[in-house]
């Protein structure tokens, strides 16, 4: 099964609702990919919350990867795992050992050579960012620009603009080769979250 082109990542730092909240409403939108970041919670909140988010995806067919926890993947039954940047082969070789060969297992790729790197190891996909300046992480690194995705538009999994990409930038990062987008702030800042869902994936040719 392809991935969706939408990729939900959550920030509950950037909502005006609660995360459970934001997330039942970007499903009702449409969104089927949801990244569940918020690393900052300790343990039983971040559970409880993949818990919920299954609760909604699941029946839609949608898919919860869990940001850079693989035994938390594991214990709630998500669809896959989100590594960092920092991530290496044997780390990407560790999560597909842990969650098996149907989960998926994304990498956080911050250069094309990052982004080749997490394929060549065995990675189902790849963000990479920031393609453009972010609001929600102002001095993330220099934008890549669309150059970036161009540079990536041969490797054999798919890859997600990720940083300053909205419904706007939606059909240039598409142009350039990207499987799709990720967004974070401006769904998770956004005073209807199903709407601008609905919004982004109508940029996307939905």
């Amino acid at each position: 099964m392809g991935l969706p082109p939408l990729l939900v990542v959550t920030d509950r730092h950037g909502a005006p609702r609660p995360l459970a909240e934001t997330v039942r409403a970007v499903a009702a939108g449409g969104a089927r990919l949801v990244w569940l970041r918020d690393r900052d919670l300790d343990r039983a909140a971040r559970r409880a919350l993949a818990l919920d988010f299954l609760g909604v995806l699941a029946p839609l067919g949608g898919r919860l990867v869990t940001g850079g926890d693989v035994a938390l993947a594991a214990e709630t039954g998500a669809h896959g795992v989100h590594l960092g940047g920092a991530a290496g082969a044997a780390d990407i070789a560790q999560a597909r050992a842990a969650l098996g060969p149907k989960t998926l297992i994304g990498v956080s790729a911050h250069s094309p050579i990052e982004a080749a790197a997490a394929a060549e190891a065995g990675a189902d996909y790849a963000t990479l960012s920031p393609i453009f300046l972010t609001a929600s992480k102002p001095g993330y690194g220099p934008a890549l620009g669309l150059s970036a995705l161009e540079a990536c538009r041969a490797l054999p999994i798919p890859v997600f603009a990720l940083g300053g990409v909205g419904a706007a930038e939606a059909p240039a990062c598409l142009g350039a080769g990207a499987a799709g987008i990720a967004v974070m702030g401006g769904l998770m800042r956004s005073a209807d979250p199903a709407a601008e869902t609905r919004a982004l994936l109508q940029s996307l040719g939905l």
